[in-house]
């Protein structure tokens, strides 16, 4: 299935549109997902610390997915990488 990922922070470097849309296999987790974008920012933008994937979180508009969750069908999800500074 197709899934929109919106990109925010560093991870919205790799691509001027904001979003990706990556072909995830039904029934994947959200810990699959994480390591299908982690894969493709290593190919498609060397330019992105892949790494912040890993410490990023996932959410839909309503929620923060958490990795054993399953990826929600038709819906947006955004990656919220780590912000830091006061």
């Amino acid at each position: 299935m197709k899934t929109r990922i919106a990109l925010y922070g560093a991870l919205r470097e790799a691509d001027a549109r904001g979003y990706l849309e990556l072909d995830v296999p039904p029934g994947s987790s959200i810990a699959e997902l994480r390591e299908l974008l982690a894969a493709h920012l290593r190919e498609h933008a060397p330019q992105v610390n892949a790494g912040l994937v890993r410490i990023s979180a996932f959410a839909s508009a309503e929620e923060i997915l958490h990795n054993h969750r399953e990826v929600p069908e038709g819906v947006e999800l955004a990656v919220l990488p780590p912000v830091s500074g006061g």
